[in-house]
């Protein structure tokens, strides 16, 4: 048994979550506990207020309870908009407060990228521009080639979590660029599990999503692979 710990803020798409437990179809645990969202708010001072140090450990102690090995906080924007150097010390204080190694989605996008060997990408985003211009600056930061991008505006998570799998295609698909190897959709308040088959058909290429590469990277770092038919080429078996 492997327990990847979730702290993710608010209710939106965190139903993502039983659906990767079953189509990983092993014995991978992902509880979660939903941390105070605060102001929902894709505007920078209420993502910098949703990652404070506070709010993380708020729900630590439940999710050692649940024996997690690892903790990932479920969240892009709210980490990202800290800059390379704050999301780090974000990842590095929540580690300190829950024992246990710690990752944000953001760094997930960051090591799936590295792992797949895709420097290339395409942002795919609900969020207002601003928001969008800091998560290309942090993959910037990381060696990434931001080579094109999509805002959709969105200014909350409530609203993102309503989209539909067209909605979803369209804004991928509309995001997309010739010379992109790969499409990074960031927002954990969007659904994508059930259609990544559908988004790499469409594109022709990998796309990582917010809560696949979340639990992705929180199994990285329990030192544990899985592999999934449904869930996109980063959890494609080596050949």
């Amino acid at each position: 048994m492997t327990t990847v710990g979730l702290l993710y803020p608010g209710h939106s798409a965190e139903d993502d979550y039983p659906r990767l437990e079953v189509l990983l179809d092993s014995d991978i645990r992902l509880p979660i506990i939903h941390t105070d969202i605060g102001e929902d708010a894709h505007r920078v001072d209420a993502l910098l207020k949703m990652g404070s140090p506070e709010r993380l450990a708020a729900g630590v102690e439940a999710l050692r309870l649940e024996g997690a090995e690892s903790v990932v906080w479920a969240c892009t924007s709210g980490s990202f908009v800290h800059g390379w150097e704050g999301a780090h010390e974000q990842v590095r204080e929540l580690a300190k407060v829950a024992g246990m190694p710690a990752s944000s989605t953001s760094f997930g996008f960051v090591h799936a990228v590295r792992h797949l060997g895709t420097p290339r990408v395409a942002i795919a985003a609900t969020y207002p521009a601003d928001v969008t211009e800091y998560f290309a600056a942090f993959l910037e930061k990381s060696g990434a080639v931001v080579v094109s991008g999509r805002d959709a505006g969105v200014l909350t998570a409530e609203e993102v979590g309503t989209w539909d799998r067209e909605q979803v295609l369209e804004l991928a698909r509309s995001a997309d660029h010739p010379n992109a190897d790969v499409v990074l959709m960031p927002d954990t308040a969007l659904h994508t599990v059930a259609h990544l088959a559908d988004l790499e058909e469409a594109l022709g290429k990998p796309v990582i999503t917010a809560n696949q590469v979340t639990v992705w990277e929180g199994l990285r770092l329990a030192d544990r692979r899985a592999w999934g038919d449904k869930l996109g080429r980063l959890f494609a078996r080596p050949e």
